[in-house]
């Protein structure tokens, strides 16, 4: 892996991060108004062609992406996905691109917190002693006992606990299966679970939102390709730290986009978030290279 290789992967990282905010964007201008269901359908109705187009072109074939040494792995884990998509996406409507993403930003934390359980990896002290800190950052964000507990703040929540199993269920079938056949698990089986429900939601859409629409599909499909190549042409722990700049793509366009405010404790929690989710992702590292 040259440096130049590096620096190629984090810039690809950089704009997988901004691809992947303007499309939480997108996603919440389109909830405000459509059901949910159905915008998150559609979009994974092109997903799921590019993934099958995807896997068409990968070593094998078709029938190659469709075996999987984990089918019932990779079935949960998928479904698993589409439903912290629904719920995140709800969370953008009721709390805010802002909020919504500094208490998701601690997903890193739980996926580190649950690779002994999930896993059976060995978590150091140091490590826990960052989580524990990480979750201080979250409720310095939701400030219970301070305030009236805004029920709103559990849907980022319980995504970023449902994308941490997904993350983790990701690595166990990577013990056997390759990229190829995860990816196309997850598009094909998403499409066809959201379809189950989104059609019975289906509105009819404005003329303008029908671009919108389009514009969301091309940044899932973009960013979901340049996030593969971000991973073939650097070490994913030379570039995961970089996937937190998507906090800050995501905050300023609800900042600047949808008026949103940037109160003093979700700064200050989001930077403690952050702080020990960079600190974990290096101990991970040292441990790795060890």
């Amino acid at each position: 892996m040259t440096e130049q290789n590096t620096r190629k992967g984090i810039l690809m990282m950089v704009l997988v991060t901004l691809i992947f905010a303007v499309q939480d964007g997108i996603s919440r201008h389109l909830a405000e108004t459509y059901n949910v269901y159905m915008t998150v359908m559609i979009r994974y109705w092109f997903f799921a062609l590019f993934v099958i187009a995807l896997a068409a072109r990968s070593p094998g074939g078709l029938k190659r992406a469709t075996r999987s040494a984990f089918p019932k792995v990779q079935l949960f884990r998928a479904l698993l996905l589409i439903v912290e998509i629904v719920v995140m996406v709800q969370g953008f409507v009721y709390l805010g691109l802002v909020e919504s993403h500094a208490v998701f930003t601690s997903y890193p934390l739980l996926i580190a917190a649950l690779s002994g359980p999930v896993l059976g990896e060995k978590v150091g002290w140091r490590r826990w002693v960052a989580i524990g800190i990480g979750f201080v950052g979250v409720l310095i964000i939701l400030q219970p006992g301070f305030r009236v507990f805004a029920p709103a703040a559990l849907f980022p929540l319980a995504a970023a606990l449902m994308f941490a199993l997904y993350g983790l269920l990701t690595r166990y079938v990577a013990r056997e299966d390759p990229a190829s056949v995860s990816f196309f698990w997850t598009g094909t089986v998403g499409a066809a679970a959201i379809t189950l429900v989104g059609v019975w939601h289906w509105q009819s859409m404005s003329g303008d939102d029908w671009l919108w629409m389009g514009a969301l599909c091309l940044t899932a499909i973009s960013g979901h390709w340049l996030l593969i190549r971000a991973y073939e042409v650097a070490e994913a722990s030379a570039i995961q730290p970089f996937a937190y700049l998507q906090l800050v793509f995501a905050a300023s366009i609800g900042l600047v986009v949808f008026h949103e405010t940037l109160a003093p404790n979700v700064a200050l929690g989001a930077g403690v978030v952050v702080c020990a989710g960079l600190f974990t992702l290096w101990r991970a590292r040292i441990k790795a290279a060890s």
